[in-house]
């Protein structure tokens, strides 16, 4: 079970996305779409952020199907 402080992150990240969503659109509806896609995206880019920072440690680069090439 994730601990009492990533919860309270997750809420963090959370409410920021969809005040600041809010804020620019001024809908509470499309606020909230971004509160939910915003960390979903976040994810995908932060797994292949750790991808590309792996293969570039081992002096490798990610090929067009994403497969690490020497």
């Amino acid at each position: 079970m994730a601990g009492k402080k990533t919860l309270s992150f997750a809420l963090v990240h959370f409410s920021v996305a969809f005040v600041l969503g809010w804020l620019v659109t001024g809908s509470v509806v499309l606020g909230g779409t971004l509160a939910l896609l915003e960390p979903l995206v976040n994810t995908v880019a932060y797994y292949l952020h750790e991808r590309a920072w792996l293969a570039a440690r081992r002096g490798a680069a990610p090929g067009p199907d994403g497969a690490l090439t020497a």
